[in-house]
């Protein structure tokens, strides 16, 4: 089980590296893409990674496969009905009702019930069959092509290694077309809801093949992030994701905003600001030395910051200064969501917590 989406979580690296084998039989390995995440009722305590709102209800996903729901702005949980086991990332819901998540193993799951039950779309041992099939049918239209021969050979390997590589974060645009990111430059795009995904790998300005930890639209514009500084927009025209320079060379884990303002932010508290769609990055001092791992926009405009030891850091000005929230209760975080009531519903290794946000 590969342990690179922990990346995305810095100080949690080291905590979620350890296989899981069901329970039921002693001894007897059980492959978790063929494993239903067990019911638990510990669940809403455990490393949960990733939250989102399917309308007024909220969606938690995480280790083991869990995915919880929430009616009541995250005081109270339910834990759905998941077809696997493996650790899942992140989760997006571009309507109330229909909702992909992803994680671990190549997994893609998909809910069109507000997320009580979920379907697997796709898992890591299509991935590479697919990318085979595919750049082998580009290859043949263009064999003279040196990078499309590099990627056959890059889907032939992936092929032999299974299902090891993990997508790192989801987002649709509509309840049919979206877009997966995940480890060594991994992107795919659906243009039916899922039932079909096309892989964009030689469509990103990326060539050492760096991870890719996010992708967020802020106003009309695309962006990912991830690796090493890398920042990435979307260029409609071309359909190619664009590389847009940034000051720092470290990993980047997350994208937030609105409309006219786009952060990003990543290890070692490094911000960087952006009023021009991307063209020119400044940074936003914080005087907090550690790392962002999510982020959230309330109601009002205000932009929402947390770092990974839990601190919560909140914008009044449109991201160019923040301040830090008394009290809070400090535990490593993952994910941030804002609720309708406007609170903040926080994801960590110690599960699920809910905080006023003054």
């Amino acid at each position: 089980m590969t342990t690179i989406k922990w990346f995305l979580l810095a100080a949690l690296a080291a905590a979620m590296a350890v296989p899981f084998t069901h329970p039921a039989v002693a001894g007897e390995f059980a492959d978790v893409l063929d494993t239903p995440a067990l019911p638990s009722a510990l669940a809403a305590h455990a490393t949960l990674t990733g939250l989102a709102r399917a309308g007024e209800r909220l969606i938690a996903v995480g280790q083991r496969g869990h995915i919880l729901y929430s009616d009541d702005a995250g005081q109270h949980w339910q834990q759905a009905s998941v077809p696997v086991s493996s650790d899942l990332v992140a989760v997006h819901f571009p309507n109330p009702q229909q909702g992909w998540a992803v994680g671990h193993d190549g997994v893609v799951l998909h809910s069109s019930d507000a997320g009580q039950t979920w379907n697997r779309q796709l898992d890591g041992r299509q991935i590479g069959p697919i990318m085979l099939d595919y750049y082998r049918q580009q290859l043949a239209r263009q064999p003279d092509d040196a990078d499309l021969q590099a990627r056959v050979n890059d889907a032939q390997r992936m092929v032999e290694e299974g299902a090891d590589k993990p997508f790192l974060d989801v987002w649709f645009e509509s309840d049919q077309v979206g877009y997966i990111v995940g480890a060594f430059n991994l992107i795919f795009r659906t243009d039916d809801g899922g039932r079909h995904w096309t892989p964009l790998l030689e469509r990103t300005d990326n060539p050492t093949a760096l991870n890719l930890y996010a992708l967020r639209p802020i106003g009309d514009q695309l962006f990912i992030v991830g690796e090493q500084g890398l920042v990435l927009k979307l260029d409609r025209p071309s359909a190619r994701f664009k590389a847009t320079p940034t000051p720092y060379n470290g990993s980047f884990f997350g994208i937030t905003g609105k409309p006219g303002v786009a952060l990003v932010f990543g290890l070692r508290g490094n911000v960087y600001r952006s009023t021009d769609d991307g063209a020119s990055w400044n940074k936003v001092e914080l005087g907090l030395p550690i790392s962002i791992t999510a982020s959230s926009v309330t109601a009002d405009g205000r932009i929402v910051l947390v770092s990974q030891a839990g601190q919560v850091l909140v914008s009044a000005d449109d991201g160019a200064s923040f301040q830090i929230q008394p009290n809070t209760s400090l535990a490593p975080v993952a994910a941030a969501q804002i609720t309708k009531s406007g609170a903040l519903v926080l994801a960590g290794t110690r599960g699920l917590r809910q905080l006023p946000l003054e």
